[in-house]
């Protein structure tokens, strides 16, 4: 309830009719949806500090609100808490028979009582990049994936009984996470999954690294003999990969982890930062590195 997925972007729905109370932003009272003349709806959350003045809605029709962000505007969290405000002023308040909701709290830890909303960027996708299958275990009524990707969510990712076990396919964002399969309710490893770590109940989390293609480009340098492309991605090789030449320059692609890399063109022996990339860090030891971020 609250967002849908919508190829890269996440679209926050706000639906009147999905809703019976609000509750003041000031003195908490509790006043009725139908008492409400709804002028304007802001979707505030952890992601935006729980703005009151932006991240406005777009009237679709009499019910809807949309506001649509996309998925790379985001953080590497799996997943966020987040809320309606009506008219600056009051909350929408889901009811507790929702999938995607968590007790509210304050900053200190206060219950206050009511629900968020919740939404994750990792998301069932018939095309997306990662594939988890279970085989075996037949006679299960229900096998559930879970894991770092959705906050170990024990209800989200239901998976799909398949001829030779259960499947399920997601879209998530580059980077490493752990996971474990809920066999009616018992929680296991991957059993064909050597990748692993061990967990706070003695036990094992299997892991997979999601990757992405990532193609570096260098413009120009077209007399010189050869490039190569090092960062800390290979450990700084200054002998491989070899870029390849093209009729404006040089270019490779590789598949990069999530996460941070720094880099640098080694051109005919001589390092050099990318020139069309403005973003640049210190890597501790006084050289200055271009950036790659992979999300």
């Amino acid at each position: 309830m609250g967002y849908k997925i919508d190829g890269d972007d996440i679209v926050f729905v706000f639906d009147i009719r999905d809703y019976e109370k609000a509750t003041s932003d000031s003195s908490g009272s509790i006043k009725d949806f139908d008492d409400l003349n709804i002028e304007n709806v802001i979707v505030s959350g952890q992601f935006n500090n729980w703005t009151r003045d932006k991240w406005r809605m777009n009237k679709i029709d009499d019910n809807t609100f949309e506001l649509r962000k996309k998925i790379t505007d985001f953080s590497n969290e799996s997943s966020w808490e987040f809320k309606f405000l009506i008219n600056g002023k009051y909350w929408a308040e889901p009811t507790d028979n929702i999938a995607n909701i968590v007790p509210a709290k304050t900053p200190n830890g206060k219950p206050l009582n009511v629900y968020n909303l919740k939404f994750y960027t990792a998301y069932q996708n018939e095309d997306g990049n990662a594939c988890f299958k279970l085989y075996g275990y037949n006679n299960a009524n229900e096998v559930i994936l879970a894991g770092s990707f959705n906050k170990w969510d024990e209800n989200l990712f239901t998976m799909n009984k398949v001829e030779n076990g259960w499947e399920i396919i997601l879209q998530i964002k580059p980077g490493s996470y752990e996971y474990r399969y809920i066999v009616d309710g018992k929680w296991i490893e991957d059993p064909y999954n050597p990748n692993k770590v061990g967990n706070e109940f003695g036990e094992y989390n299997s892991v997979i690294n999601i990757s992405k293609e990532v193609t570096f480009e260098l413009r120009g340098f077209i007399d010189a003999e050869k490039v190569i492309l090092s960062g800390s991605f290979n450990n700084w090789s200054e002998n491989e990969p070899k870029m390849k030449k093209t009729e404006w320059g040089w270019t490779l692609t590789l598949t990069l982890a999530g996460g941070k890399h720094h880099y640098k063109f080694i051109v005919d022996n001589e390092w050099l930062i990318d020139p069309d990339n403005p973003v640049k860090e210190y890597d501790g030891k006084g050289n200055i590195n271009s950036v790659c971020m992979v999300k």
